[in-house]
């Protein structure tokens, strides 16, 4: 490889260049003119080629200096905005969390930009998984999961009430045969999601027509995110999550057709953090963001 000019070189001639004058750069860099006029003149014997005009009392660039003083310029801002770029995210505490693909794309990812504006020094690295969290083996500080809020070596704060309801478009709920209760979705298309398998039947049974339906029939597709989408779309009534599809329901995207709910309890979601360990400040401070988000939603 051709070797580089030295980089102290380059800063002399740069800083001479910009200013076209020895002492006005030297004073910049804090060395004495004679060292400044020294590294411009090795710059120069190393390309043989001759950068600058220098007069009694000035200096000007010539036509060669003039296109390298352009080329300088340019890879020493280059370097300079990369340096501060790594040593900005350097500063930055990073917090890796781990959430559902629904619950991060529909309700996590749109608020998360409030948390980074209050909170500028703590990055917030979002991943998404269906897998179990197991913290003394993953590099991750937390977890957002559906269950019981019964798990072994980690500290449990519940977020959320699991309210199930089913929604359609308005368009398909005008269409078609009128939906006055429950046991009319007898002939319509259910949608589900691979990850919540048992929805459909827990709120079938709750309005007292599981024997007349097929809990299981109708579309299913990999993520309740994709169910909302096609219920959006009109192509059958989805099971939703109440918290996941109130913008939906606010906006008119979505419509409720009955007022029966299901209530889960307990099995609802819970951010999750290892109980063997010390909670970091950023970790604190996300996990109090978090639950302030939804005590407002509740109040």
């Amino acid at each position: 490889m051709d070797p580089l000019p030295p980089l102290n070189a380059l800063r002399a001639f740069e800083a001479a260049a910009r200013h076209l004058s020895i002492t006005v750069a030297a004073d910049e860099l804090n060395v004495t003119p004679g060292a400044v006029s020294r590294q411009i003149r090795m710059l120069e014997e190393m390309l043989r080629v001759q950068l600058l005009h220098r007069g009694h009392r000035q200096i000007s660039l010539t036509r060669q200096g003039e296109d390298y003083y352009r080329a300088v310029t340019k890879a020493i801002e280059a370097l300079r905005e990369a340096t501060l770029r790594l040593t900005r995210r350097s500063r930055r505490k990073q917090l890796k969390v781990r959430a559902y693909t629904t619950f991060a794309m529909r309700w996590l990812i749109p608020r998360l930009s409030s948390f980074h504006s209050a909170n500028p020094g703590i990055e917030v690295l979002l991943t998404a998984s269906l897998d179990p969290v197991e913290f003394r083996k993953e590099d991750i500080d937390g977890a957002i999961r559906l269950g019981d809020g019964k798990w072994s070596g980690v500290n449990t704060h519940r977020l959320v009430p699991n309210v199930l309801l089913p929604v359609c478009s308005p368009a398909l709920l005008a269409a078609g045969p009128k939906i006055r209760k429950p046991a009319d979705l007898q002939h319509q298309t259910l949608l589900h999601s691979i990850a919540r398998p048992d929805d459909w039947g827990y709120w079938l049974e709750a309005a007292r027509v599981d024997h007349r339906i097929d809990a299981r029939g109708g579309m299913t597709y990999q993520s309740s995110a994709m169910a909302y989408a096609a219920a959006i779309e009109g192509q059958g009534f989805a099971i939703a999550q109440r918290f996941l599809v109130e913008g939906d329901l606010a906006s008119g995207k979505l419509v409720a057709p009955f007022k029966q709910t299901v209530d889960m309890g307990d099995f609802t979601y819970y951010l999750l953090t290892p109980s063997d360990r010390k909670e970091s400040a950023s970790m604190a401070t996300f996990r109090q963001w978090l639950l302030s988000q939804f005590t407002e939603a509740r109040a």
